[in-house]
């Protein structure tokens, strides 16, 4: 992928990264982290921009841990769900083979007793 320089400023300093995302993207990002660490910033006097930006990278990646647990999650519900739709598909499939069977012995069967009955 190609990759781009992007100026992104956060809690009054300038960054320029490069990035292959868009720029839009990353200016999103970095907006959304600039508020955050104002926020905190702005909940106490003794918070610095370090400890600002720290405990910000700690909530995000106590975000990052519960969703991609959430997703480990979901990917084992859908796998349990695809075994039991594939397990019901083979049941429905042994469940028709089981009726043509049981219809071709009553077909005979009629068949047999329309062949008594006309003796």
């Amino acid at each position: 992928m190609a990759t781009s320089k992007v100026r992104l400023n956060i809690c009054g300093s300038s960054y320029v990264i490069s990035t292959s995302e868009s720029e839009d993207y990353m200016q999103n990002l970095a907006d959304r982290l600039n508020l955050d660490m104002n926020e905190l910033m702005a909940s106490s006097n003794t918070v610095s921009i370090t400890t600002a930006a720290v405990m910000t990278a700690l909530n995000y990646r106590d975000e990052l841990e519960k969703a991609s647990g959430s997703a480990d999650n979901m990917r084992r519900q859908i796998k349990n769900y695809l075994e039991d739709a594939a397990s019901a598909k083979m049941a429905a499939e042994e469940l028709r083979r089981e009726n043509d069977s049981l219809r071709k012995q009553v077909d005979d069967l009629r068949r047999r007793l329309n062949q008594r009955s006309d003796i």
